[in-house]
């Protein structure tokens, strides 16, 4: 009964149209107020969330910033890289292989220093029992630390402008990538490295501990070296030993020259470190053209440099020339006396020099060994041309100072390096 009089009382007043806005004069309405307040709790939701994200990101931002300001490479990781690669390159040869022939080197080793030592009026003592034989693993590990060596002398310049405090998130990300990526590329380089090194004197050239050099030997690659030359090997590691141990001579020798060159390369790799972001559009069009072999006639990191920079550049590279063509010209002049063989050796192996892959040629190209090999030839023949003019005595006085080292344009023309040097007023020569 009340259900009834309460339902026909209700379309009563819906009838008249007197009282039904009145009737219930308190309630909430339908379609007005209740969407209000979901809109205003949206809101305060998405202000929360919106205040959880950007703390989120500036944490994230802020741990990212400091994993990219770790470094531009991550050695540890190259090392890998570059060790797996090796490991599995042709011609690996176990640990007892390799001990047996250290005791071949160590009496190759006990004729070169005594031959060179006569041959340039030098003793040399000591350099014998700091050589050995290692693999192309250990030649890696021995390396690596002398790549991040030079990196560390740019490296937080470059990271200032690759990364600057507050950079945030995007960018920091984007550091990290280019780490990974150049990480990489920088195992596989010294992979690339790790299979064409036959010797090396090692010299940590920008370390503050003056501590002599080792001379190291790369056996699996002078074995698979003199394979592809058909040479006899023992005769070819003789020679190769002849090389680095002049090494050894040019800087235990003359020890103004190790000091000479850090300065200088210091220098240049701090120059290039605070200008590295200023790279104009030219010099990009530059790189990209001479790295295509179109450029004009300079090696692509010239194009990077300024004019300072490039004179710099040059000064370092005709020390090296001298350096390397050096060791050539003497491994030939001292290896007729001490290397079976040894004109078929040379010929062969400087044939080699010209014939290599277009892989191989733009490998070198790419990562600068191309202007070792052209230290090579212009060294050797600058060296021969002085030997020519004034015999001994030139060869000697050349590592006399600073001052009698070649200027990058007399490496090409060796006369205008004797009629500075050799027939200044008060060298004795004429």
């Amino acid at each position: 009964m009340s259900d009834g009089s309460a339902t026909g009382g209700t379309g009563r007043a819906n009838r008249s149209g007197s009282s039904g806005s009145t009737s219930r004069p308190n309630g909430p309405r339908r379609g007005t107020t209740r969407p209000g307040w979901r809109r205003d709790l949206f809101v305060q939701a998405g202000f929360l969330v919106g205040a959880a994200v950007g703390a989120s990101v500036t944490i994230l931002g802020r741990r990212a910033e400091r994993s990219a300001r770790r470094g531009l490479i991550d050695w540890q990781v190259a090392e890998r890289v570059a060790v797996g690669r090796v490991r599995r390159a042709p011609g690996t040869l176990d640990a007892l292989e390799l001990r047996r022939a250290e005791p071949i080197y160590a009496a190759a080793m006990a004729e070169i220093v005594p031959a060179l030592s006569r041959a340039l009026d030098t003793e040399l003592p000591g350099i014998v029992e700091r050589s050995g034989v290692v693999d192309r693993e250990s030649w890696v590990h021995a390396n690596v630390s002398t790549f991040a060596g030079l990196m560390s002398k740019v490296e937080a310049g470059l990271l200032d402008q690759v990364i600057p405090p507050g950079a945030g998130l995007i960018k920091a990300t984007m550091a990290i990538a280019n780490r990974m990526l150049t990480t990489r590329q920088i195992g596989y380089l010294l992979a690339f490295l790790g299979q064409r090194v036959l010797g090396q004197y090692d010299l940590a050239m920008l370390s503050a501990e003056s501590t002599p050099g080792r001379l190291l030997f790369v056996d699996e690659n002078i074995r698979r070296t003199a394979a592809s030359l058909d040479v006899p090997l023992n005769p070819f590691r003789t020679w190769i030993a002849l090389h680095e141990t002049t090494h050894a001579f040019e800087f235990e020798a003359h020890p103004w020259l190790r000091p000479y060159l850090a300065e200088r390369l210091e220098r240049q790799l701090a120059s290039l470190s605070s200008s590295a972001s200023g790279l104009s559009r030219e010099a990009l069009g530059r790189l990209g053209r001479t790295l295509r072999g179109a450029g004009s006639g300079e090696h692509w990191m010239e194009g990077l440099m300024s004019d300072e920079q490039r004179r710099e550049f040059r000064e370092i590279q005709a020390v090296m020339s001298l350096l390397e063509g050096f060791g050539d010209y003497m491994m030939d002049e001292v290896g007729r006396d001490l290397v079976p063989e040894v004109e078929t050796i040379s010929a062969r192996f400087h044939a080699r020099r010209e014939q290599r892959t277009a892989f191989e040629r733009a490998m070198m190209r790419i990562t600068g060994m191309d202007l070792k090999m052209e230290q090579y030839r212009k060294g050797e023949e600058f060296v021969a041309a002085i030997a020519r003019t004034g015999g001994a005595g030139a060869l000697r006085t050349v590592w006399l100072g600073p001052e009698t080292l070649p200027l990058p344009e007399e490496i090409d023309q060796p006369s205008r390096w004797v009629a500075r040097v050799m027939r200044a007023p008060g060298s004795g020569a004429v």
